[in-house]
């Protein structure tokens, strides 16, 4: 009888220990959390990310850069992503399916956005920048239509399938110009990054790019585009439903609209919104 007894305490205590090995370490269990964003979002996000460690320390956030085209190819393809910031309202609406019964915002009739997650976070501008010393002696986008048209300027710009390429498409709308016609004075970048390295390095008189990434690479702004130029620069942000961790990537959005994280992206020249 006593040896039965002392069996069974035995393997209560053992499960008892078994128990709280098993509670410590799903208290001590890591989130991993992959985050999609603009390529001009690099500086900004990444502090911003660092930040975070203190407040989730166990929540790993691992970031991707790309133009907000390529990156929303990705998702629908079906890489790991748990959230979306667009450079752009454009590709989210592309993924957006509240939007499914509009042919212009959501062609595809995609859905891939967590509903009632979605917000605009940010504001950025378009701003027309030049390499040190301003060779050319650029001021204005009105004297750059000028000088585009008479085939006086190298302008760097990016590709018709990325965030700031489209709003310079708009920019030559406004100003009547023939993205073909001038092709001969105009280099590509598939982001917006591609473009401020071909200014900062000089290899062109000057490029349309957003201000913050003007602002991180040191370069001289000359003008910025006003809303009646390209229309406001709005960088919205989603979780994505197909990701695995969409609680943690909800918290880490909420976390982005905080006062800190507000300060990572003031730094570089954004404009919070959320």
């Amino acid at each position: 009888m006593k040896k039965l007894l002392v069996l069974v305490l035995a393997l209560m205590l053992a499960l008892s220990l078994s128990a709280c090995g098993e509670e410590k370490d799903l208290a001590g269990q890591s989130t991993e959390i992959f985050v999609f964003a603009a390529a001009s979002m690099q500086e900004s996000l990444t502090a911003a990310i660092d930040g975070y460690k203190s407040v989730a320390p166990d929540v790993t956030v691992t970031a991707t850069y790309d133009s907000s085209g390529a990156l929303k190819t990705q998702i629908q393809e079906g890489a790991p992503c748990d959230l979306f910031i667009s450079a752009a309202p454009r590709q989210m609406n592309a993924l957006d399916g509240a939007l499914k019964g509009d042919a212009d915002k959501n062609p595809d009739g995609l859905d891939f956005i967590v509903q009632g997650s979605r917000i605009d976070l940010l504001e950025n501008k378009v701003t027309l920048a030049v390499p040190a010393g301003n060779p050319a002696g650029i001021r204005t986008f009105d004297q750059l239509a000028d000088l585009l048209k008479n085939g006086e300027v190298l302008l760097a710009i990016g590709n018709s399938d990325v965030p700031v390429g489209q709003y310079t498409q708009k920019i030559f709308a406004y100003y009547g110009i023939d993205e073909a016609s001038v092709a001969g004075k105009l280099t590509y970048g598939s982001n917006a990054k591609e473009v401020t390295t071909q200014v900062s390095e000089g290899t062109v008189d000057c490029g349309i790019l957003y201000g913050t990434d003007a602002h991180s690479a040191g370069l001289t702004v000359v003008d910025s585009a006003a809303a009646e130029l390209c229309g406001q620069v709005i960088y919205p942000a989603a979780v994505i439903n197909s990701g695995t961790q969409s609680e943690a990537a909800q918290a880490f959005l909420d976390y982005l609209s905080t006062p800190e994280a507000k300060a990572c992206f003031e730094a570089v020249g954004f404009s919070p919104l959320a």
